[in-house]
């Protein structure tokens, strides 16, 4: 047995016009690729009851306890935006030093 390492995953929960980007952890060996059963566990543990959907684009149907459809977009390439450090020099030139620190 390899070595188990923490894999993030990116999903997408659109409910009707709303639409919220969240993320969920799954363990995998390391090399290993995330299956589809991987991603259907993971959202379980978030707590979202889900049926594959659409196993090409990795969507799920999932239902919320009333019983309303949603769909889970499992975004596999997901990236993050890149931070600008320029940016957060600009941001934390405008931040106040408090005298006790």
């Amino acid at each position: 047995m390899g070595i188990i390492r923490e894999h993030i995953i990116h999903f997408k929960v659109i409910r009707g016009q709303e639409t919220k980007l969240l993320r969920g952890l799954i363990y995998l060996e390391d090399g290993q690729q995330p299956t589809l059963q991987d991603f259907e566990r993971c959202l379980r543990e978030c707590g979202h009851q889900v049926q594959l959907e659409d196993p090409e684009q990795c969507v799920f149907r999932a239902y919320d306890e009333s019983g309303v459809e949603y769909l889970i977009d499992v975004l596999e390439n997901y990236q993050k935006p890149s931070r600008d450090p320029h940016a957060e020099s600009l941001a934390k030139s405008f931040i106040k030093p408090d005298p006790l620190l």
